[in-house]
């Protein structure tokens, strides 16, 4: 039996934990990773060496990964605060950065470290060079920089991506569009919406794939709302901004967690970016045109709320067997 093509877009801490759960599963899997991101170690490094912000890769090249626990450790492991110039510093994002160097690209750095660390799947980045993420809020201030754009006080009308370091216009990474119209499946999320996912979808060759796809695209609606990002939005607010940044309705199937998150539960302190649970809207999602699988969908970890990824899978695996070969 062929295996079905399931191809994942995201980027943060979203997909990793889908990912984790996909990987196990008899399919053909791919994740296409944002490269927009600009702060912490993932933004120093992409500022000093000219590369692709290698965080988000890293989490993913780890989720999709069979390395034992401790060379997992080692890969993730971030320097302390008082370390000077390593400081916070990942030391799977100085070695992506450094084999970036190495071979003039961060595609190929991934692509080696695929090899090298048995991935169960394909790891893409969104484009071959580092974005810029722009957000334009209602009131048409545009901020630069996705770790600047929680800090202003204001809605989010649309967002779009430059190339950081030349004019041209940003494009897709190779083997991202093939991956999409390949794909039988297409899972959008979770993750943060105006941060993660948008980054990839604006890519002009990935909106376009995406609208041209005889896939079924599954959206991972988030489970809580974001500050500085999607605060107050419900469920079809998701979706219809996805749908607004693509041009028209391209998601066909929307995954909605139905558990409520105990209010005494998230640890402000530690989650402080999440602010309440995602209220639903099944009259706005109709309006959107997709279908709605409701479902229990959470995992409470450490004062957080997150998706299961188990649960998810199952889902997006009974999705995916239902598609013609």
């Amino acid at each position: 039996m062929r295996k079905k093509k399931i191809v994942v877009i995201g980027g943060g801490t979203g997909i990793p934990v889908i990912l984790n759960s996909l990987r196990q599963e008899f399919v053909d899997l791919t994740a296409i990773v944002t490269v927009a991101d600009d702060g912490g170690s993932s933004g120093e490094l992409r500022g000093v060496l000219d590369i692709a912000p290698p965080g988000d890769l890293r989490k993913v090249l780890v989720a999709m990964s069979d390395m034992p626990r401790l060379y997992e450790q080692i890969f993730q492991y971030r320097f302390r605060a008082d370390d000077g110039p390593l400081s916070g510093h990942p030391i799977g994002n100085l070695v992506i950065a450094g084999i970036s160097e190495m071979q003039g690209s961060t595609y190929n750095a991934i692509q080696i470290l695929s090899k090298f660390f048995h991935v169960q799947g394909r790891i893409l980045p969104s484009s071959e060079a580092a974005l810029t993420l722009h957000a334009v809020f209602q009131d048409q201030t545009e901020v630069v920089g996705e770790s600047h754009i929680a800090d202003y006080p204001g809605t989010i009308d649309h967002v779009y991506v430059t190339n950081t370091y030349n004019d041209e216009e940003p494009t897709a990474s190779r083997h991202v569009v093939k991956a999409i119209m390949s794909a039988d499946t297409i899972v959008m999320g979770p993750g943060s919406l105006f941060t993660s996912i948008l980054p990839n979808v604006v890519i002009s060759e990935i909106r376009e794939a995406l609208l041209k796809t005889e896939a079924q695209v599954v959206y991972v609606c988030n489970i809580m709302t974001q500050r500085g990002e999607t605060e107050n939005f419900t469920d079809a607010d998701h979706v219809k901004v996805l749908h607004q940044h693509v041009g028209a309705g391209f998601i066909d199937t929307v995954l909605v967690n139905v558990e409520t998150v105990p209010d005494s539960y998230m640890n402000s302190n530690k989650f402080d970016e999440y602010l309440v649970q995602v209220k639903h809207d099944f009259a706005g999602l109709q309006a959107e045109n997709v279908r709605v699988i409701s479902n229990n969908f959470l995992k409470l970890v450490d004062g957080g709320a997150f998706h299961n990824g188990d649960a998810v899978t199952e889902e997006i695996m009974r999705i995916s067997e239902h598609q013609t070969s």
